[in-house]
């Protein structure tokens, strides 16, 4: 039998689960898969000519524009072979992935659609009939089904060497990455885990998790990155993890993201994270504005922000805040209302300077568009660009986002510097 093939495009720079866990799973179907991490490898050419099913993995929005180009290239070389798209990004693009590029997409929890799927087309079917997955002729909705999941299989990915490094004590060391759990019990509005969960969450086992982290300890990662949307949607899971870790593996750090009233909830424990081994926390701020805020349905506000910061550096420990500074409704002031509350709050080495140019975006079926006044600033959906197109009413806020887009893409090793010249053009 011919291997079915797996492409992962873009995971932010580490080891990616999207092919880990679907391997695991296939194989213990019995069947024989190769997969490649299209961000550090080529395309297998020789696989993908005789594979008879390829699938896509597209967690994200640059995963899908550089799966787009993979599906591209392997419909030329195979026309034959059945392409899935599975990931969040393949499901709010559905009706663009399937106009002739893609034979189905699948969502959610989608390692068991996609190995049912795999034995589908492997048996001659075409998958219209198979449980989660969406054709051209038959749709259906994300699968929310609890899967078993077994422990990831990344014995045949790239090694840990090739992804991104953590820099700790001068130098730069291997790092891991593991979920402890999926989709996100919170709604908001802009965050495209909702449209396809919709406040639903699933804890991945204790067990499962741990054996992840052990064999990339194991393969020399020294940092474990947890991706979860948000790590303290099952705080005492989470903390059982990390004790866990860090008994079995002292040298370990870790990093993991959490809401603004997590951090609030939750402040009794951070400390013990620090003593396990945290050494940031990522939350998603995304504005100074109380306004914008509150249509984005965030759960907090300016002044829980602050609180949050004080609660991490009492911890000792750094947050690493993400922001969505343009917005249709983000006005010049809000701007610089959110460089003045950065730099007041003493945060800028830990804000990135392309965090202060994100611009919205609006995907199909993003929340955003429930809204009763979306039709006065949705333009039209550029299907190609997975995205809803919007002009900000004041022509300059659009002329400053190109201008901090070019600072970020030229910026250099002074933090400070860099975060002045984004002063400096919104002050101008």
């Amino acid at each position: 039998m011919n291997e079915i093939l797996l492409l992962a495009c873009y995971e932010m720079g580490h080891q990616p689960l999207s092919l880990a866990w679907p391997q695991a799973v296939l194989r213990e179907a019995g069947i024989s898969v190769a997969a490649a991490d299209l961000s550090v490898m080529t395309l297998p050419q020789e696989t993908a000519v005789s594979a008879p099913f390829v699938g896509i993995a597209v967690p994200m929005h640059t995963a899908l524009r550089l799966g787009v180009q993979a599906a591209q290239q392997v419909r030329r070389l195979n026309p034959t072979a059945h392409i899935c798209f599975y990931g969040l990004y393949a499901w709010l693009n559905r009706e663009y992935v399937l106009d002739g590029l893609g034979d189905s997409v699948i969502a959610g929890e989608y390692e068991r659609p996609l190995c049912d799927l795999v034995q589908d087309v492997l048996g001659g079917g075409e998958g219209t009939a198979v449980a989660g997955v969406t054709t051209r002729t038959n749709h259906t909705a994300p699968n929310l089904e609890r899967l078993h999941l077994p422990v990831p299989d990344r014995s045949r990915l790239p090694a840990l060497d090739q992804y991104a490094r953590y820099e700790a004590n001068g130098g730069m060391v291997l790092a891991g990455y593991v979920e402890s759990s999926r989709g996100c019990l919170h709604t908001c509005q802009h965050c495209p885990v909702v449209p396809i969960y919709n406040g639903r969450f699933f804890i991945v086992p204790y067990e499962t998790v741990m054996a992840d982290i052990r064999q990339q300890a194991a393969a020399g990662a020294q940092h474990i990155t947890f991706g979860d949307p948000d790590f303290l949607n099952g705080p005492g899971h989470a903390r059982k993890i990390t004790r866990t870790m860090h008994q079995e593996f002292p040298h370990l750090t870790f990093d993991f993201t959490t809401k603004v009233e997590h951090i609030l909830q939750h402040r009794d424990l951070f400390p013990e994270f620090k003593q396990n081994g945290a050494a940031f926390v990522v939350s998603a701020f995304e504005a100074t504005s109380e306004t914008i805020l509150a249509r984005l349905n965030k759960g907090h506000t300016v002044a829980e922000m602050e609180t949050a910061v004080a609660i991490l550096k009492d911890a000792e420990l750094a947050v690493q805040p993400t922001w969505m500074p343009f917005t249709p409704w983000t006005s010049l002031e809000d701007y610089i209302d959110l460089l003045t509350w950065i730099r007041t709050q003493e945060i800028i080495p830990h804000v990135p300077i392309v965090q202060l140019c994100i611009r919205m975006l609006v995907p199909p079926d993003s929340a955003l568009l429930d809204h009763a006044d979306a039709a006065t600033w949705r333009g039209t959906l550029s299907a190609e660009d997975f995205t809803y197109q919007w002009q900000h009413p004041d022509p300059r806020m659009d002329d400053l986002q190109q201008q901090i887009a070019a600072l970020a893409e030229h910026a250099g090793d002074d933090v400070y510097a860099n975060f002045a010249a984004v002063e400096e053009a919104a002050y101008r």
